[in-house]
């Protein structure tokens, strides 16, 4: 099944993705949003220089709480070098995020 059969069948969410996903948002109503598409590679306007920079930097200013979270889940090491099924990830962030609840809560972590 493909990652747009299954984004466009799931709720309406909004989902924040990087550059390499851009096309994704027309392919699926919009839910997925990705930085502005740079139009002029060389010599641009002044005018459309400044628009890209603050569309560029509204969408990585509300990305980056999403880029802490990866990284706080790869200090983790099964994440961190989780060549596995797919299938299994999901076990694998459920017990890191038990894990993560029990040690802030102060309880011995076994």
């Amino acid at each position: 099944m493909g990652l747009v059969k299954h984004l466009t069948g799931g709720p309406a969410l909004e989902i924040l993705a990087d550059a390499g996903y851009q096309g994704l948002g027309a392919q699926t109503g919009g839910r997925v949003v990705t930085p502005p598409h740079r139009k002029f590679k060389r010599n641009p306007p002044d005018w459309y220089e400044e628009i890209y920079e603050r569309q560029r930097k509204a969408h990585s200013s509300r990305r980056i709480r999403v880029e802490h979270g990866i990284a706080h889940l790869k200090n983790w090491r099964a994440l961190a070098r989780h060549h596995g099924r797919r299938e299994h990830i999901l076990r694998i962030f459920t017990l890191c995020r038990g894990l993560t609840a029990a040690d802030r809560r102060g309880m011995p972590v076994v």
